[in-house]
């Protein structure tokens, strides 16, 4: 069986294609006009689609270990027409030193860390390059949500294709789970809520699990 990052180089046009605009536009947005400008990290970028809207203000820098992600990801910056630095990295060592920016995000990338200390190392990584009073976004699929009640929290999903099927690891996550995890690198969790297309009054039962902390 392929390895996440194997299915992820080979699934990169189409997961482009599938997902060309960002799901969180609401939040991204949101979270430009709070922090403004600055240097600002996407860890785990894929093609680029949430860099669109911290463009016009932001220094921006992103990560992602799919090397033909990284390639569309340049393709998708000269289309939208803004200037990007990518690199080559895994979440859970980042190529950048100490204190390096002002603020992160990170959309879709934690859950799919194997491990528990692999899932708190990048977590700390995280922590260690943002500048003290630094904000990051971070967002994981929620395994409460309903299509997931009666599967185990630690799987392989799978990403069809004309010629095989591909999968992807995905560790489920709980509210207070994350929060813990986030709190045990260091972070103070500003805000934890549903991505803002989720319109049911119960939040647990979200799709996605949304943080804003704070180093």
């Amino acid at each position: 069986m392929s390895t996440t990052q194997e299915t992820y180089n080979t699934i990169a046009a189409s997961r482009a294609n599938f997902r060309h605009h960002t799901r969180f536009q609401v939040e991204l947005e949101e979270l430009a006009r709070r922090w403004q400008k600055g240097k600002l990290l996407n860890v785990g970028c894929a093609h680029g689609p949430d860099f669109v809207p911290f463009k016009e203000s932001f220094k921006l820098h992103g990560v992602d270990y799919s090397t033909e992600m990284l390639k569309l990801a340049k393709k998708y910056a000269k289309k939208n027409q803004f200037k990007v630095s990518l690199k080559g990295a895994d979440a859970r060592q980042l190529p950048y030193t100490n204190d390096s920016f002002d603020y992160a995000i990170a959309v879709a990338v934690y859950h799919h860390i194997e491990l528990k200390a692999g899932r708190l190392q990048a977590l700390r990584e995280l922590y260690r390059v943002l500048k003290p009073g630094g904000e990051a976004f971070i967002t994981v699929w929620n395994w409460w949500q309903p299509r997931h009640w009666f599967r185990k929290q630690s799987l392989m999903l799978p990403w069809k294709t004309k010629e095989k099927v591909l999968y992807r690891y995905y560790y489920l996550f709980t509210y207070g789970e994350f929060e813990a995890l986030a709190k045990q690198a260091g972070f103070e969790v500003i805000t934890s809520h549903p991505e803002r297309r989720y319109k049911i009054p119960v939040k647990l039962f979200s799709r996605n699990i949304c943080l804003l902390v704070r180093k």
